[in-house]
């Protein structure tokens, strides 16, 4: 009796030990049930007036229903039932059973990591210019607002303003608004909502690698690829650009810059800087030196006749020949106003030579009659 009592035992304990075996394999094949802040996806099994329930077998049934129905409502809208949707789960289990879920912060989540991908692949994306502050420019991407910082733009967009007062920058920038350019992503916060664009391909080395196969002295044909009141933007090559400051465009007075050129015109110049990637040019060093006319020839207490071409604060701009000028300072008259009231613009004068320097363009002049007066 012992002995049959023992076998019924050993057999209920085996099987037992086939139940529990079984029950583990199962639980090994089943899904982990997903947690807060996970992506799930389901079909669409009803639509309320104020809730969407969403089929998450083998998990249960996720509702979109209170803030978050109406957080999502432009996109409830364009859902039918039997839709699959992506939603992100808020809570497992609430107080009836469901597993509460958020389209809106679903379709967020999503935007983030495509914007991930399209920073990856460095996509081009066309955007359009929505505002523009002292720093850049706001575009607008998936809904989200994204920053192009000013040093990211393109030549061609890059506000050409000398000194780099803010004030300019921000009225060259508002410009661009609403038009359509093409940008890469260059990085993305998703805690502070946060896109950064770029215009430019952002690589310095590639840059540096550029402007590396030009040296101070070349001279290149070139494209006047920008007009502006401090000079002339020339194109070196592709994304390359080099600027002819007013002062090296021409060895005569250049008042301004677009009267002597247009965007397009075919350019000779010379490199005369390279420094911290930015090449500085100059057309007049092409040219033949007027001023060499006059090395070992023009002196001090000679006397010249000129033309007075332009007043500015410290007296007026005489030219003696096309290229050089010299100064007539106000106080050789006793105040501006006095000058201004002897000598006329366009008009010619005879004038003392008071200082004269080939070499670095340099010469003062006294108007004549003055000098005569004090002697």
């Amino acid at each position: 009796m012992k002995k049959e009592n023992q076998d019924v035992i050993d057999s209920i304990a085996e099987h037992a030990k086939m139940e529990l075996s079984s029950v583990g394999k199962m639980l090994d094949k089943a899904e982990v049930p997903p947690q807060v802040d996970a992506l799930v996806e389901g079909p669409v099994i009803s639509i309320q007036k104020s809730s969407v329930y969403i089929d998450l077998t083998p998990f249960g049934t996720g509702i979109i229903y209170g803030r978050e129905f109406i957080n999502a409502k432009d996109i409830i809208k364009k859902i039918n039932i039997g839709d699959v949707v992506k939603a992100k789960v808020v809570e497992t289990d609430n107080e009836d059973g469901y597993i509460e879920l958020s389209l809106k912060e679903a379709k967020q989540a999503l935007i983030w990591s495509e914007a991930e991908k399209a920073i990856k692949s460095k996509m081009t994306l066309e955007l359009t210019i929505k505002e523009a502050n002292k720093g850049g420019l706001i575009l607008e991407w998936q809904g989200i607002q994204g920053f192009l910082p000013a040093s990211q733009l393109k030549s061609e967009h890059y506000p050409r303003v000398e000194d780099s007062d803010k004030d300019k920058i921000l009225k060259a920038l508002k410009l661009l608004i609403g038009k359509r350019i093409n940008v890469v992503m260059i990085s993305a916060l998703p805690k502070e909502g946060k896109l950064i664009f770029s215009e430019k391909d952002n690589n310095p080395e590639e840059r540096r690698e550029i402007v590396g196969k030009y040296a101070v002295g070349d001279e290149l044909e070139c494209i006047v690829a920008g007009i502006v009141d401090f000079g002339v933007f020339l194109k070196l090559e592709e994304g390359l650009e080099g600027l002819v400051h007013i002062s090296e465009i021409d060895w005569g007075l250049v008042e301004d810059p677009r009267t002597m050129f247009k965007v397009g015109d075919k350019v000779k110049a010379k490199i005369i800087e390279i420094k911290d990637g930015k090449i500085s040019l100059s057309i007049k060093a092409l040219k033949e030196n007027p001023w060499n006319e006059f090395e070992n020839v023009l002196k001090k207490g000679d006397i010249v006749s000129g033309v007075v071409i332009k007043f500015n604060k410290h007296g007026a701009l005489v030219s003696i020949k096309q290229g050089v000028a010299g100064l007539v300072h106000n106080s050789g008259f006793g105040s501006e106003e006095k000058l201004k009231k002897t000598l006329e613009l366009g008009k010619k004068y005879n004038f003392q030579v008071t200082l004269f320097e080939a070499k670095d363009q340099r010469m003062t002049l006294v108007y004549l009659d003055e000098t005569k007066k004090t002697e």
